[in-house]
């Protein structure tokens, strides 16, 4: 197990509980068996008697419901005592395929929806346990995390508004603007980033992928993915270029400017692999657009890496792309929900996220340093020793 050293030095803050809100219990129940695999090597390392009550158990997981009335207003139960524990609440604001019902008809459950009932369960503890963290991979309204006109700041309220409900920490990935953060400054925010993952999904389906600069290019699909761009390229040594999204600013079309063409800066791809990396897949256009501008520059191959696949023009648009052959992997994560046809395509590799949330749950639980999980740089680099002499 990964901070073994670290943990076997520290003592867990409380016992751990976790409620995974519908929409998120399958990813919960990977976690959950990670958790107790690693709280079994660490006790039979511990003396009996260093051993706290509860310490490690057959399942953290505790049972809850969202209960729904006919006129679709809503209550949340938690089925079992959460006193004196710390508290991980899970839940995917993404969820869009559970439905309820509103007065006999059918309605799918919104980001809006998943929030309120995130404060449902919060409120069902009454404020009994140890301590509250919320476990939201998908950041809530992160999109909506700044003001440049007369609009709502809705990333920063609802931070607020939990804060204020009892929640000590926030864990998430890959916010859209880890600034966001401001709104709460005296009060935990965890962001990770599935780097390491990425590449280990890539090295595992991809035989031949090689990490060196004469073989590789990392791209960023517009300015906002910068920051992750560069950090691929310095950790692996490689070369990186961007794209400069030149938008109509005096239209808006679905709430946003649309985009007018792409423009690239940097360095010949032709005959390398190349990752092109972001923070989300949300309809696909401009991904797509930017994957077959590199290929018509002759790259070898295009892998898209995305932490977040919502596909929410659904999938035709990649199969044709990926038939055409300007696309030739697609990898995202399995923190938030996934088209069920999306895990059946030929192009679709998953970047499994489960060993490394137990991970950030079990340091945070031990009240130790974040930074041990948070970093990846020695995986990357032992990763990329293995690769290299393969």
């Amino acid at each position: 197990m990964p901070n073994i050293e670290l943990l076997e030095k520290s003592t867990p803050t409380a016992p751990i509980r976790i409620v995974a809100l519908a929409g998120c219990q399958d990813l919960a129940k990977e976690v959950d068996k990670k958790l107790v695999k690693f709280r079994k090597e660490l006790a039979a390392k511990k003396k009996p008697s260093t051993i706290p009550q509860g310490y490690s158990l057959p399942s953290f997981l505790v049972d809850s419901e969202i209960i729904r009335f006919g006129t679709g207003e809503g209550k949340g139960y938690i089925k079992e005592s959460v006193r004196g524990t710390d508290l991980f609440i899970m839940v995917d604001i993404t969820n869009y395929s559970l439905t309820y019902k509103v007065c006999g008809h059918e309605n799918h459950m919104s980001p809006d929806n998943h929030y309120q009932d995130l404060k449902r369960i919060i409120s069902a503890a009454t404020g009994k346990a140890h301590r509250i963290n919320v476990i939201m991979p998908f950041l809530y309204e992160g999109r909506q995390h700044r003001r440049t006109k007369r609009e709502s700041l809705d990333c920063a309220l609802m931070l607020q508004e939990l804060r204020d409900m009892g929640v000590s920490n926030f864990i998430t990935f890959d916010a859209h603007d880890p600034r966001v953060q401001n709104a709460i400054p005296l009060d935990g925010f965890d962001n990770f980033f599935p780097t390491y993952q990425f590449l280990k999904a890539l090295v595992k389906e991809v035989k031949d992928f090689k990490l060196d600069n004469d073989h590789l290019m990392i791209i960023s699909p517009d300015e906002g993915a910068m920051s992750r761009a560069v950090y691929f390229s310095n950790i692996l040594g490689v070369d990186m270029g961007m794209f400069y999204k030149r938008r109509d600013y005096s239209t808006v079309i679905n709430g946003k400017n649309p985009i007018v063409a792409h423009e690239f800066l940097g360095d010949s791809v032709e005959g390398k692999d190349v990752v092109i990396i972001d923070d989300m897949i949300s309809s696909g256009e401009s991904m797509l657009d930017v994957a077959k501008q590199i290929k018509e520059r002759h790259a070898k191959r295009v892998f898209i890496c995305t932490t977040y696949g919502l596909f929410t023009d659904g999938l035709d648009k990649f199969d044709e792309y990926y038939e055409k052959g300007w696309i030739d992997k697609v990898i995202t994560t399995n923190l938030n929900y996934r088209l069920p046809e999306l895990l059946t395509k030929p192009y679709y590799i998953e970047a499994n996220m489960s060993k490394y949330l137990a991970s950030i749950i079990d340091i945070i639980n031990h009240d130790v340093s974040v930074e041990k999980v948070r970093s990846s740089n020695e995986k990357i680099m032992e990763l990329m020793e293995k690769v290299n002499n393969r």
